[in-house]
């Protein structure tokens, strides 16, 4: 990571400021890449942004995706026909960005989100792409990918998350997801609560943009029977983006080689995934009922502070046998020991362990990894499944790994 980012990261929460005046102004500056990025697809959602944005990825061609968080290196937020950036490009960009930055007034205003949404510009707007997808980092009124001039825009599914920025209900958190909702141009919105529809649907007739519901667009049985992420809640997110290729008028290809790591993929004895909220958690209680029937499994779980980490844990509890608590490589991790007294509280035994690889030692047997996508990249680190270590993309690595 060139040192320009690195600053950027130390310091990103205390940089979180939502809104669109200085990425405006830094676009600007570099002669507005988020107008050179060819059809643009913009995603918003509490859940399901991610494994949509990779199932369009692999549809489309001559296509690039813009991601986010990344679960080991930075470099997995930029994808370009199919592959993570190299290091060399994604300095470049990184470079570019921070001389446009010498530019500006209250550069020290700049988070680490806008300046990686301006390296994602930079680099697809050189690339000669025919379509770009952008996926929304929190929100989606305010959010700096919300410069982008799209063709369609996208919502999945909406759900608690980010009370503090976005609201207290699904309404309100509706309401800011709307915000990328642009006049005339397609939306198309997942499966929600009647409560969601109506306000998506209430600002897409305002603007004029033609409204599209994935159920009612495409049926179970037109998901292929070979997707390659598992999970009845992936089943919904391929009608999501199978919907999306329609509107475009494109075909549902290569659903067989989608690569979403860190969600409910299976490792040997260990079942991992990102689930770090609420719905991410009654997902994965689904999956698993219908998956695995009647298992039971040990947890290792780690997550951060500002998530409802005793909810996550109080929705997986059927499932579970015993927890070992570990604190994630995050700044806002809870500590294995805050960790130990929540998992407590819902009535699971639980012992704090200082690292993951002690977790891992101590846990016998079927084994669920799940509360922080961080957690869940160290994971598939830990037990050689991450798929893009030095920049190597292969994914039959991927596909349904055991």
């Amino acid at each position: 990571m060139t040192e320009f980012l690195d600053i950027l990261a130390s310091r990103r929460r205390f940089g979180m400021k939502p809104g669109l005046d200085t990425i405006t102004r830094l676009c600007d500056l570099m002669d507005n890449p988020n107008r050179r990025l060819g059809k643009v697809i913009h995603i918003a959602g509490t859940n399901g942004k991610g494994a949509v944005s990779a199932m369009l990825d692999a549809a489309l061609e001559n296509s690039a995706r813009y991601t986010s968080p990344h679960l080991v290196r930075i470099n997995e937020r930029f994808f370009l026909r199919s592959k993570p950036i190299d290091d060399a490009t994604l300095d470049r960009a990184a470079a570019a960005v921070y001389e446009a930055t010498k530019r500006m007034e209250g550069t020290n205003e700049l988070t680490f989100f806008e300046a990686l949404t301006a390296v994602a510009f930079k680099v697809y707007s050189e690339a000669e792409l025919e379509w770009t997808i952008l996926e929304c980092g929190l929100g989606g009124r305010l959010d700096a990918t919300n410069v982008c001039e799209p063709a369609l825009c996208v919502i999945t599914k909406i759900g608690l998350d980010h009370c503090d920025w976005l609201g207290t209900t699904v309404e309100q958190i509706a309401a800011e997801k709307a915000g990328i909702i642009k006049r005339g141009v397609p939306i198309v919105l997942a499966r929600n609560d009647d409560a969601v529809r109506e306000v998506i649907e209430s600002r897409a007739r305002e603007l004029g943009a033609p409204f599209y519901y994935a159920p009612e667009l495409v049926s179970a049985d037109d998901v292929p029977f070979d997707l390659s992420l598992r999970g009845s809640f992936n089943r919904e997110n391929a009608r999501t983006a199978i919907a999306a290729l329609k509107v475009l008028g494109q075909e549902p290809r290569n659903f067989n080689r989608v690569v979403w790591p860190g969600r409910f993929q299976q490792v040997g004895r260990f079942l991992v995934d990102g689930a770090h909220n609420p719905p991410a958690a009654r997902a994965l209680s689904e999956a698993i009922s219908e998956e695995y029937s009647n298992a039971r499994f040990n947890l290792i779980f780690g997550a951060c502070g500002d998530k409802d980490a005793k909810e996550v844990i109080a929705i997986l509890r059927p499932h579970l046998t015993k927890a070992f608590a570990v604190k994630t490589n995050n700044p806002r991790s809870l500590s294995s020991h805050e960790t130990v007294e929540l998992i407590r509280e819902v009535g699971l035994d639980a012992v704090a362990c200082d690292s993951l690889e002690e977790a891992i030692d101590k846990s016998s047997g079927a084994t669920l990894i799940c509360g922080s996508l961080f957690l869940a990249g160290e994971a598939l680190v830990s037990l050689g499944a991450f798929p893009w270590c030095d920049n190597r993309f292969d994914p039959s690595e991927m596909l349904r790994t055991s």
